[in-house]
């Protein structure tokens, strides 16, 4: 069956507009090409999959894609996040765990690949891992060769990470290697984003505190911008994505300086 048929049939479409708002709500806005490669259709059809849900007021269409209403400040919760793009996370997480060496000193923020990260990171000896992250110090907790050290601040339950005045304060005298961060998304005119304001202070003094960044981001989040930015293009050393990013948006990347490794799940 074409994807044209499929298209046009009932069933098919209103499996296909859930995905699409599924992914909305994990990412906040999209691009219509990382729609259309998200659920494997062409932008033909996802172009009137959001002609109908913003019909419906269920999204906002922007130039090129589309956001929740809202979307430049929701901030998905970790439950919606983990269902999306797993296998192109776990493939990030992988590249990123051979940047990581015995004795090296780092930061992890908050993150569904971040959390993979640091799955991948229990054998390492001598490893310091700075962290707001509630995930990333549990999945390290049990690593013989790991020490991890948590930032203080307050727990925003939806991303199980630390935030606020503390967990700044705590970054402020803090340098490691590399910081590995991800976000809501990356783009090459703004950068790191996120919808929140308070994490967005807590990331920023990661990034203060790393002699490089590198950044951990799928598919989904590459072209996407959000309400506030975390780091700027300027000081982004590495961005680690997967071969289903929008490569117009990478070119900009790379020609933003930002170096731009494409994995492949």
């Amino acid at each position: 069956m074409s994807d044209h048929d499929a298209g046009r049939r009932p069933g098919f479409a209103a499996e296909r507009r859930e995905r699409i708002l599924r992914l909305l709500r994990a990412n906040g806005s999209m691009s219509l090409r990382e729609l259309a490669s998200a659920v494997h259709a062409s932008e033909v059809t996802v172009r009137r999959d959001l002609r109908a849900l913003a019909a419906d007021g269920l999204l906002d269409r922007r130039h090129g894609g589309a956001m929740l209403p809202g979307g430049l400040t929701r901030e998905a919760p970790y439950r919606e996040k983990t269902g999306v793009a797993t296998a192109e996370k776990a493939a990030i997480a992988e590249y990123a765990a051979g940047l990581v060496e015995d004795g090296d000193a780092i930061v992890l923020g908050g993150g569904t690949t971040t959390h993979e990260l640091a799955r991948r990171l229990t054998g390492r000896r001598d490893l310091t891992v700075v962290t707001n992250s509630l995930l990333v110090a549990e999945a390290l907790a049990d690593a013989p060769g790991a020490e991890v050290v948590m930032t203080g601040g307050a727990l925003r339950g939806p991303i199980r990470a630390l935030v606020g005045g503390a967990a700044e304060r705590s970054l402020a005298g803090t340098h490691v290697r590399r910081a590995f961060v991800s976000g809501n998304g990356v783009s090459a005119a703004r950068g790191l984003s996120t919808p929140n304001m308070a994490v967005a202070g807590v990331d920023r003094a990661m990034a203060e505190a790393a002699a490089e960044v590198i950044a951990l981001a799928d598919h989904t989040k590459v072209g996407a911008d959000t309400m506030f930015q975390t780091v700027p293009p300027d000081r982004v050393s590495l961005l680690v994505t997967d071969a289903a990013a929008p490569p117009a948006e990478l070119a900009a990347l790379r020609a933003a300086g930002v170096r731009v490794h494409v994995v492949t799940p």
